[in-house]
């Protein structure tokens, strides 16, 4: 069954300084920590949500 779940990877490109206290805490929450870090995530909505609350911070590979 894991071998359906696709996957996203996520690239933090630009600072958390100066954005919303929740904003740094969704980036937190995804697993990103400084810029140029990635991540790699299951394509869920709720993931889904998160990315398309901070879209202006990261880059999204499918």
């Amino acid at each position: 069954m894991s071998e359906n779940i696709k996957k996203i990877k996520l690239t933090l490109i630009k600072s958390i300084i100066g954005t919303k206290q929740s904003h740094r805490a969704t980036v937190r929450g995804l697993g990103l920590r400084g810029v140029n870090s990635t991540a790699e995530l299951e394509d869920t909505p709720s993931v889904r949500g998160m990315i398309n609350k901070i879209h202006y911070l990261v880059k999204v590979e499918v």
